[in-house]
């Protein structure tokens, strides 16, 4: 397994950017987007922001009506056109799914509020649909509640690349490799993704960047009427968020970001803060484990840390049974126990699945795995947010040569700071060395020069987007106002904390941010 951006929000099912590999197939085949790549466009930090009005050939996109329709409930659907191509709208429309939960209190409606939940590939129709478990009361008394699909993710127009049996096999490969072979196995099937992408989605695989899906936010803040984007956005979607405060800044209006991600950090330092943040958080985990009764962990913690090396260990020699059949590799041990380390509330499953995995049972991880990465029991993937994470990471992020020294060296460094887990960081970024369209961004600072306050959310013990990354981006944000949860797992709305709550809730309400650096324990 290698590993993409682990960073969706809790609140859905099925969080992406896993990764690791084995579709077979002739890795050297050429694609139509390999041959003939669309020219590199700039990060979205480098992009000088636009008051202006859409241009011409962008007005028929601005202006459109959307046409909602009842799905379920309460809730209202409706279909939205946007280019393909923002440099060249004539080559082509893909069309966005949208979902809203309209004011309780139309009377004292605000607006539209837009909710992300990360990922990339994380649905936002989903994520809406939850609204009554992710949203306050209060929020739901004032606005509508509105999520999408970003382009390529679930109902929209998708990204589709892998089989599901092939996705099956592309978790399952070894993504920390330790012999030559292992090397070029993985490195066969990192090209070979990007292959498959190209081949099947060969118009929507260069154009499924973040700076894409934030001018489709603007598209969509205009077809539901709204002068000013009011947002809330989960770990992946604050990267949506900032860069459309980025490039929109008068567009801006109540901007919640949270579980920050850095903009300006390039991918071997991604790659070190979720290392280390999911060995801090695992490390969480012992300790309180040690402190039951009936924890499955031997003591010291040390001894229970080694405890779990060793498995990791075991199952890259011998992969673990299971119930169903399938092999437990070393990857999906990993995705076993990476899932519930998002969360304190997933603890207890994982302790549940360690005795039998020490025996050479892991059903217990294999399932948590498969919730991680969206398989069904039927071994049908009910998302493409596996897809999806490399194919817009891939274009978000310089990744350079794909020489293999580079990436041995890599996980050599990341294995000193985090030994369980530093290895699959590093090398789950070689898909996007050999990715089929190149952008060539470079990571930069998000400042977003004349928005207004910007509050960006901070979990001191996140392990997917670490504490120190809110820090960051609040303090690169020229308006950017800094709220901590002082706690363990990843995001903090809506998780427990009344003083995040209340604070969040108040802002999107009536406009007033917290203080800068206000903490809540």
């Amino acid at each position: 397994m290698g590993a993409a951006l682990l960073v969706a929000a809790l609140g859905m099912t099925g969080l992406t950017g896993c990764s690791g590999g084995s579709s077979k197939g002739a890795a050297g085949s050429s694609s139509p987007a390999a041959s003939s790549p669309p020219p590199s466009s700039p990060a979205a930090s480098q992009m000088p922001a636009s008051s202006a009005p859409p241009a011409p050939d962008l007005r028929r996109y601005y202006d459109q009506t959307l046409r909602w329709s009842g799905c379920g409930g309460d809730f209202q659907c409706a279909r939205l056109a946007v280019p393909l191509d923002y440099t060249d709208p004539s080559g082509g429309d893909i069309t966005l799914s949208v979902i809203r939960l309209r004011a309780e209190k139309p009377s004292a409606r605000i607006g539209s509020l837009v909710l992300n939940p990360g990922g990339p590939g994380g649905s936002g129709v989903d994520y809406a649909r939850a609204a009554r478990a992710v949203t306050s009361d209060a929020l739901r008394a004032r606005y509508d509640i509105v999520g999408f699909d970003p382009r390529g993710v679930g109902t929209s127009t998708p990204i589709r690349c892998l089989t599901d049996a092939e996705t099956d096999a592309f978790l399952a490969i070894d993504g920390s490799p330790d012999t030559p072979a292992e090397e070029q196995a993985w490195a066969e099937e990192s090209r070979l993704l990007g292959q498959r992408c190209a081949q099947r989605s060969p118009k929507l695989v260069g154009h499924i960047s973040t700076q894409e899906v934030a001018r489709d936010v603007d598209v969509l803040r205009a077809a539901l009427g709204d002068s000013t984007l009011h947002y809330l956005g989960a770990s992946y979607g604050t990267y949506i968020g900032a860069t459309y405060a980025q490039l929109f800044p008068t567009k801006a209006g109540r901007l919640v970001l949270d579980g920050a991600l850095d903009p300006a950090l390039p991918s071997e330092a991604v790659n070190l803060g979720q290392a280390t943040g999911f060995e801090a958080n695992l490390g969480d985990f012992v300790d309180d484990c040690l402190r039951k009764s009936d924890c499955p962990l031997p003591r010291p913690r040390a001894a229970a840390l080694a405890r779990i090396a060793r498995l990791l260990d075991d199952s890259d020699r011998t992969p673990l049974r299971s119930e169903s059949g399938r092999k437990v590799t070393q990857a999906l041990v990993v995705l076993g126990i990476i899932y519930p380390l998002y969360s304190p509330s997933l603890w207890p499953q994982l302790r549940d699945s360690l005795p039998p995995a020490f025996r050479g049972d892991g059903t217990g991880l294999l399932a948590s795995a498969d919730a991680y990465a969206d398989r069904r029991p039927d071994g049908r993937f009910a998302s493409n947010s596996n897809e999806v994470g490399y194919a817009v990471n891939c274009l978000d992020h310089a990744e350079g040569s794909p020489d293999l020294a580079r990436y041995r060296a890599d996980a050599t460094a990341l294995t000193k700071a985090a030994p369980l887990f530093g290895a699959y960081l590093a090398w789950g970024s070689l898909p996007c060395a050999t990715w089929p369209v190149q952008t060539a961004p470079k990571a930069a600072p998000i400042t977003a020069k004349g928005a207004p306050p910007i509050v960006v959310v901070g979990t001191t013990g996140d392990p997917a987007t670490p504490y120190a990354w809110a820090v960051s981006l609040a303090r690169e944000l020229s308006s950017g106002v800094l709220l901590t949860n002082v706690g363990v797992g990843h995001t903090a709305y809506q998780t427990g904390n009344a003083c995040i709550d209340r604070a969040i809730d108040r802002f999107l309400l009536t406009g007033s941010p917290p203080a800068d650096g206000t903490r809540c324990a």
